[in-house]
Order: structure tokens, then C-alpha cells, then sequence
């Protein structure tokens, strides 16, 4: 089979792999749509994503999804045929953050196309995978692999929404207009939030927003006054759901929160300390969150895209094919001209 393999900075090639073995609880999916993540794009266009470095040749890609090939001889919820998306983390289930029922902080984990560990953990950009049964989650919907492969990003989003709380009624900015910022606007209002600004330094992002639902979009490169002005005129937002992972835009976020509002970081930062208005967090006396990946959204999010509570359609820029999977990660990573881009296998 071909797979797309990382071996450095803009070192992307596509190779010939075998097929690994399948154990008892394996599915082996044959691989359809996978989408392009910024952590993809940051292994791509630097060979890292913080302080993880790649040593080795990686398979990049966690937001797939499939149809299974095979089974494992012990594999009772899946068979040949079904649609599944896969759920890239697999959690230790021992440690005292999985009994705490936070799988996603688990020390242990396995999750799909990162360097975080040595040997990598491979990701699922390539013809076929074999990942656990549990790891598998199948639709009965009319649903197009494009968009399941959509489930793990917003799950993402969905997990942020939770971290900050009941949203309906709720002013809330989101700052940064990549692909988790514009599901961040769709959770948003998916939980009942009452004015969605989104804010960016870019033009094309903000037309986006403004067509699934933003309320306002602003450009904060060009002016960056105006997410000053908005806060003024509401009374500052009740929550600040930070994705663009740069510490100036986290930075605006804790101005424009009213005192006592909520900011959840989503966004990567970049490695190292960044420097945060940490006086202003205690004299506003705000609540800052992380969030980190996901737990039980994935599911969430798989009923989500089945029913089309929320719709992904418009996020998706182009699919590409796997011969093009380079030019793929190229635009992906011109925010310009795209917002989520696919490879399709």
C-alpha cells in the first residue's frame, strides 16, 4: 500500500508500506478521507509541533475516515463494509487521570500521527490502517466520508465548548478563523450562544465566519482597535475561546472578557513561556481553562454530523488526491485561499 510519509521540513513522500499484521481486536480500515490538521501542517512546514520533534519517518494525519476491510477474529461491533470514523487516541485506562474519567490527559496515550513519543506513533494517512475496535465508530447515516472525517476536529471543539461552560445566552469570541476557530463559531451556536464574534488577521477566514453564523468578524490586523470597540459595546464578552495559539490574540482575549468571564486556551502556543497580562487574569478575577483534545465528544460529534445539528459542509475548501497530497499540504497551509483541506485515499 502507499502512504504518505514525513521525514523532515517540507520533506513529504509518498511511499510503499506493507501491511500490518492484524491482531485479534484490530479493524483494518481502508482508509477514504483524511483531513489536514495544524499539527500536521506544523510537522510539515517545521519537522515539529512544539517540543515535539520528528526523529524518525512519520505518517502524519488524525482526522480519517474509512470503511472496514477486515476484522480480528475477536471483533463483535464492526464487519466488512461499515462506515466508521476513527477515533485517533488510544488511553491507558490505568492511570489516575483515565479513572478520574480524562482519558484525553492520560500519560499513556497513543494518539495517531505525533512525535510526541519515540518510536512515533503512525498516523492514518495511508491506504490502510489497523487501529483497536474501540477506536471505531460506525454511522448508519446518509453521510459522505468528507464530512465524517470532520469528527475529530470537532470534537475538539465540542470538548472547548464544554470546558467553558453553559453557552447559551452567552456573548462569546472566538479569536482565530482556522478550521478549529470556525467550528468554535458553529458550537458556539449549537449551544445556544446569543452574539458570535470571530476575529482574525486575515480577510478570507472572516467572509467564512460571517456566512456560517458569526455575528461579527473583524480583522484585527487591519484594525486593531475593533475587538476593543465590540467588548465596549456589550459590556465585554462572557467568554473568549482562544484558537489561533498566538499569545497576543490569548492576550486580547483576557481584555475583551468582562471581570469574572471565562477564557479556555484551544489553540497550541508555541514551545517555551509566552508572555501573558497575567495582572489582569487576578484583577478581573478570571477563569482561565485549557483544553486539550477531547473525551467522550467524539461520539458526540459523530451524532452531531449524522443528524447535521451542525454543518460542516461549508469549512471544507477542497479534497485532493493522494498523488497530490504535497500540493494538498501546501494549501493547507495558505489561509488565504482554504480552510480545511482533504486528501482522499
Amino acid at each position: 500500500m502507499q502512504a504518505c510519509v514525513l521525514h523532515g521540513a517540507h520533506d513529504l513522500r509518498l511511499e510503499q508500506q506493507d501491511d500490518p499484521a492484524l491482531g485479534p481486536n484490530e479493524v483494518r480500515i481502508r482508509v477514504r478521507n483524511g483531513g489536514i490538521c495544524g499539527s500536521d501542517l506544523h510537522y510539515f512546514h517545521a519537522g515539529r509541533v512544539g517540543d515535539f520533534v520528528i526523529r524518525e519517518p512519520l505518517v502524519p494525519g488524525h482526522e480519517f475516515s474509512g470503511e472496514v476491510a477486515e476484522t480480528g477474529r475477536d471483533v463483535t461491533r464492526v464487519r466488512v463494509g461499515d462506515r466508521v470514523a476513527v477515533h485517533p487516541g488510544r488511553s491507558c485506562g490505568q492511570c489516575v487521570r483515565c479513572r478520574e474519567g480524562r482519558p484525553n490527559l492520560c500519560q499513556s496515550v497513543f494518539f495517531m500521527g505525533s512525535a510526541s513519543k519515540f518510536p512515533h506513533m503512525q498516523g492514518g494517512f495511508r491506504e490502510r490502517v489497523c487501529v483497536q475496535e474501540s477506536q471505531c465508530y460506525k454511522v448508519t447515516a446518509d453521510i459522505g466520508f468528507d464530512e465524517l472525517a470532520f469528527a475529530e476536529p470537532l470534537a475538539v471543539t465540542l470538548h472547548a465548548g464544554m470546558r467553558a461552560g453553559n453557552l447559551l445566552g452567552k456573548e462569546v469570541l472566538v479569536t482565530g478563523g482556522g478550521p478549529i476557530g470556525q467550528l468554535l463559531v458553529l458550537v458556539a451556536r449549537h449551544g445556544g450562544a446569543t452574539h458570535v464574534t470571530l476575529t482574525d488577521i486575515l480577510d478570507p477566514p472572516l467572509a467564512i465566519a460571517r456566512r456560517i453564523g458569526a455575528d461579527e468578524a473583524l480583522n484585527v490586523g487591519a484594525d486593531p482597535e475593533s475587538l476593543t470597540a465590540s467588548a465596549s459595546r456589550i459590556g465585554g464578552y462572557d467568554v473568549a475561546l482562544e484558537a489561533s495559539g498566538a499569545a497576543a490574540a490569548l492576550n486580547a482575549a483576557i481584555e475583551a472578557v468582562h471581570p469574572g468571564g471565562t477564557v479556555v486556551q484551544v489553540g497550541s502556543l508555541p514551545a517555551g513561556a509566552s508572555p501573558v497580562t497575567a495582572n489582569r487574569i487576578m484583577a478581573k478575577e478570571l477563569a482561565i481553562l485549557g483544553s486539550f483534545r477531547f473525551d467522550a465528544m467524539f461520539a458526540t460529534a459523530i451524532a452531531c454530523l449524522e443528524q447535521r445539528l451542525i454543518d460542516v459542509r461549508p469549512l471544507l475548501t477542497s479534497v485532493m488526491p493522494m498523488t497530490q497530497a504535497r500540493e494538498a499540504f501546501e494549501i493547507a497551509g495558505d489561509r488565504s485561499r482554504s480552510i480545511k483541506v482533504q486528501i482522499a485515499f
